[in-house]
């Protein structure tokens, strides 16, 4: 077991990395828009497909480059979450939590299957900008530029919004929403409009990641129902609605998921949600989560 060439180790710890680093985004996002929507978005996949094709639809139909999709493309998919908000998903609230779930989970279909019929099933490809590709020679291995890139802007990503959420007074205000939006509302701040705020936030991380993620995985319109499972175990380790509980979590497990592939591969697939039940025997609220 443990004969294993340090290149191989070393090279399946950066996959988990690269992998981890998408699930605390998306995860991220999924955290806060359940800790002030109360609602399990299960359309957070079809956003960051979104985000996907965003970027590969400028760069085919308008010819804009990967740097300025970087930038526009989460605004764009970030305000088409705040219009599914104000316009669809918030007259659902005050309804039962099923509703908003069976909801999302079926603009997601939708969403998905719109862009099935166009481009079909089978991936599109998207190079890396020139910038950032080549390998970086560390000498006992051999590093794509690409992957450094990504776990780079993922954490100053991650970090900018933990920051904006937990040291920030527009963050203080949407933490206080969290626990008593009437009492918030009360002192004369507009809920509503954080709740809107939120829900784009979210989709613009989504969608962010998504971007990231184009020149890595081919673009095709399942790519986000197949990490959206993962997603919500990352989710439910760190504990529902925190945010420094999804991104830790989120990294943790890619790099637990690579030393798998590693050392035992007949459990990669299913190691992040064997982790998620021991993590709920021991302690349900999550790592991360406060208990009742």
């Amino acid at each position: 077991m443990f004969d294993i060439p340090l290149q191989v180790l070393l090279g399946q710890i950066t996959i988990g990395l690269v992998n981890g680093c998408f699930y605390a985004i998306l995860s991220l996002g999924l955290a806060l828009i359940f800790g002030l929507l109360n609602v399990i978005n299960f359309a957070h996949g079809a956003l960051y497909m979104l985000g996907a094709f965003g970027v590969y639809l400028a760069m085919q139909k308008l010819g804009v480059n990967y740097w300025w999709s970087l930038l526009l493309v989460p605004i764009v998919v970030g305000a088409f979450g705040a219009m599914i908000e104000r316009l669809l998903l918030r007259r659902l609230v005050g309804l039962d939590h099923l509703y908003g779930l069976l909801f999302t989970f079926g603009l997601a279909l939708v969403l998905e299957g719109i862009f099935r019929d166009i481009y079909g099933s089978a991936g599109l490809p998207y190079p890396p900008p020139p910038a950032l590709r080549g390998l970086i020679d560390l000498g006992f291995m051999r590093l794509p530029i690409y992957r450094v890139w990504i776990v780079v802007a993922s954490l100053l990503v991650c970090f900018a919004t933990w920051f904006l959420i937990e040291r920030t007074r527009l963050g203080s205000y949407l933490r206080a929403g969290t626990e008593n939006a009437k009492m918030v509302q009360a002192l004369g701040i507009n809920v509503p409009l954080m709740v809107t705020f939120v829900y784009a936030l979210g989709a613009a991380l989504a969608a962010f990641a998504g971007v990231l993620a184009a020149p890595i995985y081919q673009v095709q319109p399942l790519m986000g129902s197949n990490i959206l499972i993962i997603t919500f175990a990352v989710v439910v380790i760190g504990g529902l609605g925190s945010t420094a509980g999804a991104i830790a979590t989120g990294l943790a497990l890619g790099v637990i998921e690579g030393l798998s592939k590693v050392f035992y591969p007949e459990v990669s697939s299913t190691i992040v949600f064997i982790v998620m039940a021991i993590v709920l025997l021991v302690r349900p609220a999550g790592l991360f989560g406060r208990e009742a």
